[in-house]
């Protein structure tokens, strides 16, 4: 397909550069180049309008200068398929056959789906004699011309992250010819891409139910379970492919992942183990390794794990940062100065650097050199900040809107709704308050199972937003007003049901904790499905708790915490919340807050116990004794003995902590209000 097909990468309708695709169709490639270039004027980067104009000046016979455009089209957009198709096209034009092939080469390994690109391809190798790869071309674009056109520029526009255009091109073909395969597969992959996980995973679950032997879509399909936690599903289809390729290496390292996702550390450590035979330079899996044996408490051979990874890559940032994340390790002057180096390296890509710098945070800190400790946790948030879309004025409106319809009315006119069991405990909060520390004393009960930061309740809160997506008027929590008593015990009910796979099944065992901490802002959702669950509230010192999570470089999430004005906001939003749910649901919730529980531990375990309905048992208050997987930042914290002198770190880094604490304002006097 030609790059001047109308099925090329559309602009919104009535812009300047539809303006100038339409004048490209019409052969007016003259008047492109000119009106391209006036817009080039004012943004030089427009990906289609480069695009664009060298293919008109390749039309009027200017190749170099086509050429030209090209060069810059790369310089801002290099993976894009098009600009190495359209490079093809121009050394075919200039008789540059080798040129050429790799031209097309590299726009066929970006975007499968160019059937313009194969073709050509097919030609070239048979002109210069190589008739085996003129044969897999041919092929290829024979395959391609047996799929709707649709599809196939659906595809294109997919893999060249239109993914706007792509959705709405597939969806019409499926509106009007019904259910295909590689048209519902693509609607799939769309989904993933937005991380409308529930939309694909149904999706390939048909094209499954369509084509059962299509192994490429159910490898799809047990990446969605796996992004929905549905880890023993996932698990299953993954048993399917491997009964036919035991070998294969992809299969094995996202069943080792579903391993980890439902607590089976030592089975997932021995086949990354396996893999590692493999691989044994490979810092994944090293890395792997490394996190779960930390999970399981294995200090040690985690430590060794991680400094294998390190050694493998030299700049390999998440390795020094899961060091200095067990919080108790101390670096050598050697590591410190392979940090600096990896750091201060050009060539160190931009994750390297901040996980790198979040390191040296952390080693500077131990070793009392505060100002640049500061500096380097300054630099590692600026870094991250800038490639989060995190926007406080989101959170701050779901504050409202909670607020607005969470009423005392609407929890009264539904008492008894819900499912009744009381088997979960939410511990909710900010991160690094205090969470994981109450959650290891509980799972110390013998009657109190802990479990992990689960994303269930986050799961359905998605699903009851729904696609639309108007932050003034959202749908959630709106629509919580608007739910039977069926749908609402319906919720309780599937809530208890995907929980169930993170526990070990022992009856004797009725309760489990749930310690997602964003869980805060959904507890008029909680206590509407689930009216008998326990929801304790861990709360820190505003610039201990902000402080902390500035310092802190998360896995996933939490975007909140990467600039001083976004963790304060957060802060005081999440302090507006709490003061709703304790004035409109009293009683409901237990307040622990974490420097009360260090300096009363026993009396602190009392309250918690009696809260929970539970009688008091002495290995509670030992609770760093207790031998359990703990997934957080504080797992090793939590396996020691408390001391007081982690509450006030912050302290130290007081002289630069201005910012926060004007940000903070009077949520530094209300934090503990009634």
């Amino acid at each position: 397909m030609d790059s001047t097909d109308p099925r090329s990468p559309t602009p919104m309708p009535g812009s300047e550069a539809d303006r100038i695709r339409a004048l490209l169709r019409q052969g007016k490639y003259a008047e492109t180049v000119a009106a391209g270039e006036a817009l080039l004027a004012e943004s030089a980067d427009h990906r289609d309008v480069l695009l664009y104009v060298a293919v008109a000046q390749r039309y009027l016979g200017r190749t170099s200068e086509a050429l030209n455009t090209l060069r810059t089209l790369e310089r801002h957009h290099p993976h894009f398929s098009r600009l190495h198709e359209e490079r093809g096209r121009c050394f075919v034009d200039t008789k540059q056959a080798p040129q050429a092939i790799e031209a097309f080469l590299q726009a066929v390994t970006i975007n499968h789906s160019l059937p313009g690109s194969w073709s050509m391809l097919a030609g070239l190798y048979r002109m210069t004699g190589q008739n085996g790869a003129a044969a897999t071309a041919a092929g290829h674009a024979a395959a391609l011309q047996k799929l709707p056109p649709e599809v196939v520029t659906a595809t294109g526009l997919f893999v060249d992250g239109d993914l706007d255009a792509a959705e709405s091109l597939v969806r019409a073909y499926l509106l009007q010819h019904g259910n295909h395969v590689e048209a519902m597969r693509l609607l799939a992959a769309i989904g993933i891409a937005r991380k409308v996980y529930d939309d694909a995973e149904l999706l390939l679950a048909a094209v499954l139910e369509l084509a059962p032997g299509y192994r490429v879509a159910r490898r799809e399909y047990a990446g969605a379970l796996t992004e929905l936690h549905r880890y023993e599903e996932a698990r299953r289809q993954l048993d399917i492919l491997l009964e036919e390729e035991p070998d294969n290496r992809d299969f094995k390292t996202l069943y080792a992942f579903c391993c980890v996702g439902i607590g089976e550390h030592e089975r997932a450590i021995e086949l990354y183990r396996g893999l590692l035979e493999w691989a044994p330079e490979d810092v994944e899996l090293h890395l792997s390794i490394a996190h779960a044996l930390k999970t399981l408490g294995e200090r040690e051979e985690a430590i060794e794990s991680y400094r294998r990874a390190a050694h493998c890559r030299p700049d390999f940032g998440d390795a020094y940062w899961s060091l200095a994340n067990l919080k108790t390790y101390r670096f050598t002057d050697e590591e410190l100065s392979r940090m600096r180096a990896a750091e201060s390296a050009p060539a160190t890509g931009m994750i390297d650097r901040y996980h790198l710098n979040f390191a040296l945070g952390k080693a500077l800190e131990d070793r009392g050199e505060y100002e640049e400790s500061f500096r380097r946790y300054e630099r590692g948030n600026a870094l991250k900040r800038t490639e989060s879309k995190y926007s406080p004025e989101i959170i701050e409106n779901n504050t409202r809107q909670q607020i607005e319809h969470c009423t005392g009315e609407l929890f009264a006119s539904r008492r008894g709704w819900g499912a009744q069991n009381p088997d979960p405990i939410f511990i909710v909060g900010l991160p690094r308050s205090g969470s994981t520390l109450l959650e290891q004393i509980l799972a110390s009960h013998s009657q109190v199972e802990g479990t992990q930061e689960l994303p269930n309740i986050q799961q359905i809160v998605h699903k009851l937003r729904g696609r639309e997506r108007d932050m003034r008027n959202p749908r959630y929590p709106r629509i919580l007003t608007q739910m039977s008593a069926e749908e609402v015990l319906q919720l309780g009910e599937h809530y208890l049901a995907a929980t169930r796979a993170y526990r070990t099944g022992k009856p004797v065992i009725p309760f489990f904790i749930d310690k997602m901490p964003n869980n805060f802002r959904h507890l008029g959702l909680i206590h509407l499905i689930l009216p008998n669950a326990k929801i304790i509230d861990a709360r820190r010192e505003p610039m201990a708790c902000c402080f902390s999570n500035l310092k802190q470089l998360f896995a996933n999430g939490q975007e909140f915490t990467y600039s001083i004005e976004d963790i304060a906001r957060y802060y005081r939003t999440y302090l507006e919340l709490m003061r709703h749910w304790n004035r409109v649901l009293p009683g409901r919730v237990l307040r622990m807050v974490h420097e009360d529980v260090v300096d009363d531990l026993e009396g602190s375990v009392r309250r918690v116990l009696e809260y929970c309905g539970l009688e008091f048992e002495p290995q509670c208050v030992e609770f760093h004794k207790t031998q359990r997987s703990v997934r957080t930042a504080s797992s090793e914290q939590v396996r020691r003995p408390l001391y007081r002198e982690g509450l006030d770190q912050w302290k130290s880094f007081e002289p630069w902590l201005g910012p926060l604490k004007e940000a903070l304002g009077d949520a530094l006097d209300r934090w503990r209000d009634e």
